[in-house]
Order: structure tokens, then C-alpha cells, then sequence
């Protein structure tokens, strides 16, 4: 269960935690929670899978109808060249 509490920073080092949380993708209060718990030694927070949705947009695409044609279309760009294995 989780308990709300409030701190006081000074102005620069809000400012730098800010940045470094937004660096990281997460929120000031979950970054100050995972600081918490590492000094404590508490176990670390294991991602949440909601962090991989909506990462992209699909613009409109279907995969499930359209993987054959995508995977095609893949192969076909021209990417990287295959790695090959060795004997």
C-alpha cells in the first residue's frame, strides 16, 4: 500500500531530478521512490508491461490481417545484409 508524503527541495537539485526522471521516462515521485528503495535495499520495481504499449503509431496499419505482406516488405527494403553462420 502506498503512503503520500511531501519533501522540500532545493530549487536546482528539483530541477536536475526533474531532468534526470524525464530522462529515464518515469515520473519525480517514481524516481525518488526507486532511490528510496536502492539505499534501502529494497527489491527493485520490476516494469510495469503497460510501459511497451502505445510506444508507436500504427497509422492504421493491421497487423494481424496484413503480417504476410509486412514481413514481404521487410525482407524486401533491402536492410542490413543477413548474418551468415560459420562452419
Amino acid at each position: 500500500m502506498m503512503s503520500r508524503m511531501q519533501i522540500t527541495l532545493e530549487g536546482e537539485i528539483q530541477r536536475r531530478a526533474r531532468q534526470r526522471a524525464n530522462d529515464l521516462g518515469v515520473s519525480l515521485a517514481e524516481y525518488v521512490r526507486r532511490l528510496v528503495a536502492r539505499d534501502l535495499g529494497g527489491a527493485q520495481p520490476v516494469a510495469h508491461p503497460a510501459v511497451v504499449f502505445d510506444l508507436g503509431a500504427s497509422d492504421g496499419s493491421d497487423v494481424a490481417a496484413n503480417k504476410d505482406a509486412m514481413i514481404a516488405e521487410a525482407f524486401g527494403s533491402g536492410g542490413r545484409e543477413p548474418r551468415r553462420r560459420s562452419a
